[in-house]
């Protein structure tokens, strides 16, 4: 079942996979966040999530596209080439030796991907997320991320990051792009988030 649909159906409304207003305030009291905070965190979820349709990051990469996003690791063509349209060797490659994660021949780079409503990436991150729900057993099923604790993620690196304190001052442009700029690691899709804030704020009314 899709991560959102899984979500609807435990704060008790209709899984229809559809976020609506009826879906933003179940959820919102499911997940014991006040206005300000669901606004912010749905809008930022929804936004890195393509509107809650993907919660797996997706590697498949075409040599070209390889060579602009991952030059570091793909200083040429040939490189890029034999590792095209591989997710899972692509993934093994440049989350490689980071983020906890064992040497590129370990596997560990696709099995912790990106995943959740904000991808949780990284061996390292799998396990303190594991430990902070008391699971610590389901290192050995991480695909869990990506269905029943695509949000519980979300709200663990919501916590771990300090976010809420942004959340809690409003809901103006300052707020979007300061979260912006601490989810991202830049600006990038800026004016989705600022437009998906408004919407849910609406639904507040």
């Amino acid at each position: 079942m899709n991560a959102l649909k899984i979500l609807q159906k435990s704060a008790g409304v209709k899984p229809d996979g559809v976020f609506g207003p009826a879906t933003f305030k179940a959820a919102a009291a499911y997940l014991h966040l006040s206005d300000n905070r669901a606004v912010h965190f749905f809008a930022q979820c929804a936004h890195e999530s393509a509107n809650f349709s993907q919660f797996e990051e997706n590697l498949n990469y075409s040599a070209d596209a390889l060579r602009n996003v991952f030059a570091k690791y793909f200083p040429n063509d040939e490189l890029a080439n034999d590792y095209a349209r591989n997710p899972q060797r692509i993934a093994n490659r440049v989350y490689a030796s980071r983020m906890g994660n064992g040497p590129e021949e370990s596997g560990d780079g696709y099995k912790f991907r990106g995943r959740g409503a904000i991808q949780l990436t990284g061996r390292a991150n799998y396990q303190d997320f594991f430990e902070t729900i008391l699971m610590p057993h389901l290192m050995a099923t991480p695909d869990v991320v990506a269905t029943e604790f695509a949000f519980d993620s979300a709200i663990y690196f919501f916590e771990k990051n300090n976010l809420w304190q942004i959340c809690d001052r409003g809901t103006s442009m300052d707020e979007v792009t300061a979260l912006t700029r601490r989810i991202n690691g830049g600006y990038n899709g800026l004016g989705h988030r600022q437009q998906l804030t408004e919407l849910y704020a609406s639904y507040l009314k």
